[in-house]
């Protein structure tokens, strides 16, 4: 019984600390227009994790305009979408959504 409750508190302590890690290498943030309808999910190899209407994921090899292009041909019109703390041009943004 106490290695039981060893292994869920361990568990329990853990689990924060891997949403505070996936936050912190954060390289894309996309706000959509309507919430995500998935938590995570998989866009020509990129992991985007969603909660209500804010996505965010790791740096890819591509453009950030061509990442936010297939985030919004899977997800739905992006409001803003920012790589490395820099928004995307609203000229991008347009392009990206069309």
């Amino acid at each position: 019984m106490a290695m039981l409750y060893t292994v869920l508190t361990f568990g329990a302590t853990l689990a924060p600390a891997a949403a505070e890690a996936r936050t912190a290498s954060t390289y894309y943030t996309a706000e959509l227009s309507t919430p995500a309808k998935e938590a995570r999910t998989i866009i020509r190899g990129v992991v985007w994790y969603c909660k209500d209407t804010t996505c965010r994921a790791k740096k890819s090899n591509s453009r950030p305009v061509n990442v936010c292009k297939r985030l919004s041909n899977e997800m739905g019109e992006i409001t803003s979408f920012t790589a490395k703390d820099k928004a995307l041009a609203d000229e991008k943004l347009a392009k990206c959504n069309s």
